[in-house]
């Protein structure tokens, strides 16, 4: 039974950083998956934030992210992050890691809530 578990969420004052990390459990050959990041907030539907191909680790971040967001994968340790930088209230959401395999494998974590107040 394949597992993602996230972390690495909370609260955090505008302009500051919080790192979450998605370690999965239960499945084999995690290095050919394709990793992303979602999030979602009620009044909005699951946007795609960043991911990160399998083979050269190639990324790529929605324009509200780029250059305050950066994804990472570590396969050995079977985990990708996401480190989030100079943090904007708009970025308060529950955050979802996924992994997807070229045959359709499509797995997703249970989400970590971020919020971004002062």
């Amino acid at each position: 039974q394949v597992q993602l578990v996230e972390s690495g969420g909370g609260l955090v004052q505008p302009g500051g950083s919080l790192r979450l990390s998605c370690t999965a459990s239960g499945v084999a050959g995690f290095s050919s998956y394709v990793l992303r990041w979602y999030r979602q907030t009620p009044e909005k539907e699951r946007e795609l934030v960043a991911a990160i191909s399998s083979i050269y680790a190639s990324t790529d971040y929605a324009d509200s992210v780029k250059g305050r967001f950066t994804i990472s994968r570590d396969d050995p340790k079977k985990t990708v992050s996401l480190q989030m930088n100079s943090l904007k209230p708009d970025d308060t959401a529950v955050y979802y890691c996924n992994m997807r395999s070229t045959s359709g494998k499509n797995y997703w974590g249970q989400g970590t809530s971020v919020t971004v107040s002062s």
